[in-house]
């Protein structure tokens, strides 16, 4: 597995920094600050992704000091069994996936779950959901109460007393979720910004306003899959949200126009949407993010935080940069007016 790794970083051409390898120098050069918070490095592992902290610490070389900060899997106040199958789809250089927020309710993962985790590792992150603005501020209240590092909220979700609109996609809706949370907790607050709206960086100003500490940038995408032999979504919910290489560019765009809104009030982004290599993570943060999130890749390559970290370490030390921090937000942006074609 080692020899496979070493070749996989070096097929990227990065030289590879692995287990005794990594000097205090190197992890000097990852170290990065998120909110106050002390992430090991600028690699956050995302929700729905690892389950609620520890579904892959039982492979053999992974580890969650690889990673600056765990993000759970979304808890709401009651139990959920989520959505009928199918839940999970292939796609071209991406993954659909509906789960409907399968989770045992905050009592337990409060009581039960976080109990179990190593906060010695890594920091972790509640992802709070719900479908009524009194259940994100009750969740979050919950978790205010816990050893949890962070809460991310998820906004993504339908808003049920607003005849199934999602939060996410209404600034309005975005900062009335984020007031009540802001209310229900001093921890630091991470919005996880829906791609589906006309104007994620107006969105980004609107949550600020009511109370953000941070974003998570994007979300997944809304899509569909369809088997035409039965010609019928393969997706048990009709559709679901696209993650993966695919999304990537989209993702970028994302960050480079939520970060002109942050970095007014150096409030930080953690980057995510289809990273599956050192280039893709420092892509990111050249646009703008603080952190960088990794989550479809985790599922066909566990120990990928491992070559990310390496190829990060390579690049600074090619380039002179003695911490990551110096990388954010150096994009420079060639001549031409964007346009949309």
């Amino acid at each position: 597995m080692l020899a496979g790794l070493v070749m996989i970083c070096e097929n990227h051409g990065f030289k590879p920094v692995l287990g005794n390898h990594v000097t205090p120098e190197h992890k000097a050069m990852l170290k990065t600050d998120f909110c106050g918070l002390d992430f090991a490095t600028p690699l956050v592992l995302l929700s729905g992704c690892v389950g609620f902290g520890d579904e892959y610490t039982r492979i053999r070389g992974f580890s969650n000091r690889d990673v600056g900060a765990v993000c759970l899997k979304g808890t709401t106040a009651a139990p959920r069994a989520g959505n009928m199958p199918h839940r999970v789809c292939e796609t071209p250089a991406g993954m659909l996936n509906a789960i409907g927020l399968q989770n045992p309710g905050v009592d337990r993962v409060v009581d039960e779950i976080l109990p179990r985790l190593d906060f010695d590792e890594t920091r972790f992150i509640a992802n709070v959901s719900g479908s009524t603005i009194e259940e994100y501020h009750e969740v979050t209240r919950r978790f205010d109460d816990s050893p949890i590092d962070a809460i991310e909220i998820n906004i993504s979700c339908p808003n049920v007393r607003e005849g199934g609109v999602a939060f996410g996609n209404d600034p309005d809706m975005s900062a009335r979720v984020v007031e009540a949370c802001r209310k229900a907790t001093d921890k630091p607050l991470i919005t996880k910004l829906s791609p589906n709206q006309t104007d994620i960086a107006d969105n980004a100003r609107r949550c600020i306003d009511a109370g953000s500490d941070a974003f998570a940038v994007i979300n997944t995408l809304m899509g569909m899959a369809i088997d035409i032999e039965e010609r019928t979504p393969v997706i048990g919910n009709n559709q679901g949200g696209l993650s993966g290489p695919a999304i990537k560019p989209v993702a970028l765009l994302k960050v480079h126009q939520v970060y002109q809104v942050c970095r007014e009030h150096a409030i930080p982004i953690i980057g995510q949407g289809g990273i599956t290599t050192a280039e893709d993570a420092l892509e990111f943060i050249i646009a703008g993010a603080t952190a960088v999130g990794i989550g479809t890749a985790l599922f066909y390559e566990p120990l990928v935080c491992k070559k990310i970290n390496s190829g990060i370490i390579d690049y600074l030390e090619r380039h002179g940069l003695s911490e990551i921090s110096q990388l954010t937000g150096t994009l420079t942006l060639n001549g031409n007016t964007p346009s949309c074609c």
